[in-house]
């Protein structure tokens, strides 16, 4: 575990900034210690890698928040795309090296260059192009119209509203942890789970029963899903996909 200013010195991020990124819920630390301390895991330190990542291409903390939230957001995916927009900006950089370099050998030998030469590498065409065809991969990946309504529904959150949302959730949460022992097909649970249902589709996108019988599935088949629920109880994540079987199975009927 990393407390927050080793966090700041390891990534170059600064604990301001990290401050800000746990109060609008996009990087929340692993715990807090005895004393207060926020405390990083290795797996947050590979959320804000990749925070950095969409930031290198110009998307808003809004839109990296809507992005890597989404269930089907694949990590190793989207580090292969930044690696092609890295070497793309590492080719135009020598570029400019060798022009500038051309230029002083031009102005100490007393020699003009031929116009052209002088503006390699200054051009963004072909980076603005890497950064424009992401975009479109990831809304393509995503859905355009899922990834521009998280856009649009999130870009007026406060940290106000992101705490009320992590209240919500943990209240949510608390609930089916009480009905575990009634098993997944109680009311209460079946309340709870619709209840989610409704708080994702208020708050992020439409949630269809086809998407919420997925999510449910994501639950247990993705590591970083399982681990985030099940910190909350010890076997959640598998109650919950069968709470959001039973009832979308209920609702399809």
């Amino acid at each position: 575990m990393y407390k927050v200013k080793e966090v700041a010195e390891l990534t170059g991020v600064s604990v301001r900034t990290l401050h800000h990124y746990d109060r609008i819920g996009l990087l929340k630390p692993e715990a807090l210690s005895t004393s207060g301390y926020r405390l990083y895991s290795e797996e947050n330190l590979e959320r804000l890698q990749q925070i950095m990542v969409f930031k290198e291409m110009d998307f808003s903390l809004q839109e990296i928040k809507g992005i890597i939230e989404r269930p089907e957001f694949n990590r190793k995916e989207s580090l292969k795309r930044h690696k092609e927009l890295l070497l793309a900006k590492k080719k135009r950089l020598e570029e400019m090296i060798q022009t500038v370099e051309q230029t002083i050998d031009s102005i100490e030998g007393g020699y003009k260059m031929a116009d052209k030469d002088m503006f390699k590498g200054f051009d963004m065409k072909e980076i603005e192009e890497h950064q424009k065809k992401y975009s479109e991969e990831a809304k393509k990946k995503y859905g355009k119209e899922t990834v521009e309504n998280v856009e649009k529904r999130t870009s007026g959150y406060s940290a106000e509203d992101w705490a009320d949302i992590q209240s919500k959730t943990d209240e949510i949460y608390k609930r089916l942890i009480a009905g575990m022992d009634q098993g997944p097909e109680a009311s209460e649970v079946q309340q709870a789970v619709a209840d989610w249902r409704q708080f994702i589709t208020d708050h992020y996108y439409d949630c269809t029963l086809e998407i919420y019988r997925g999510l449910g599935d994501l639950y247990v088949d993705d590591p970083r899903f399982t681990k985030n629920i099940d910190k909350y109880q010890q076997g959640l994540a598998a109650f919950f996909k069968e709470a959001i079987h039973y009832y979308c199975d209920q609702q399809e009927k």
